[in-house]
């Protein structure tokens, strides 16, 4: 209620009601994303049209992040391919089902999600303060932050724990928006996947080798 007070009496100096409407409307879209304020007055139609303004830088940037920048693996047996259609977690556990996912993602331009939660694993390995302070900076400014081309989607519950995090950043600091990330491509893009094209012609393929030897 504090708050509201100081914030009319700030408004009421500017010039009568004229001033008090401009204001309140030039702060209006920075409310939710800046103050990450629990209200959530950001919709999701408003963070999806956001998303898609967006598109076409993330889709020039993940063309340049090819396959070299993908986990060094070996290649999947036919069994480890069949086992990812059995939970989403056997394909996270194993790297070349990241790696098939990932290239997955990039086709539906959210390929930011796998790029976070793999940043996240990273940073939970550090031990060291002054890396972890480095890496965590790096991780807000490429995925948390509103201004990057690779933003994820969070809530405002949890941008605003990463906030406060960030004042004393740990390997831990990211732990509740990996967690939503990894929620969210569970939910929304692995039942996709598993009806991909990509998927498919993994399993037909390596059915067709097994039959031919």
């Amino acid at each position: 209620m504090g708050g509201g007070r100081s914030e009319t009496s700030a408004l009421s100096g500017t010039g009568g009601g004229r001033g008090m409407t401009t204001t309140q409307n030039s702060q209006r879209p920075n409310a939710c994303c800046f103050c990450w304020c629990c209200c959530c007055s950001c919709s999701w139609n408003e963070e999806e049209r956001r998303r898609r303004r967006r598109r076409k830088r993330i889709s020039q940037d993940t063309k340049m992040e090819t396959i070299p920048n993908c986990e060094a693996c070996t290649k999947p047996s036919m069994e480890e391919i069949r086992l990812w259609s059995q939970s989403f977690d056997k394909l996270m556990r194993n790297p070349a089902g990241r790696n098939v996912f990932r290239e997955f993602l990039r086709t539906e331009y959210s390929e930011e999600n796998m790029l976070f939660w793999l940043a996240c694993e990273d940073l939970k390995q550090e031990i060291n303060k002054s890396t972890v302070e480095e890496k965590a900076r790096s991780i807000y400014e490429d995925y948390i932050s509103i201004l990057s081309p690779k933003e994820v989607s969070l809530d405002a519950r949890v941008r605003e724990v990463i906030n406060r995090k960030m004042q004393d950043p740990t390997p831990q600091t990211f732990e509740d928006a990996q967690l939503q990330i990894y929620t969210l491509m569970h939910r929304d893009s692995y039942p996709r996947f598993l009806s991909s094209n990509i998927y498919k012609t993994l399993v037909h393929g390596g059915s067709r080798t097994s039959s031919e030897s």
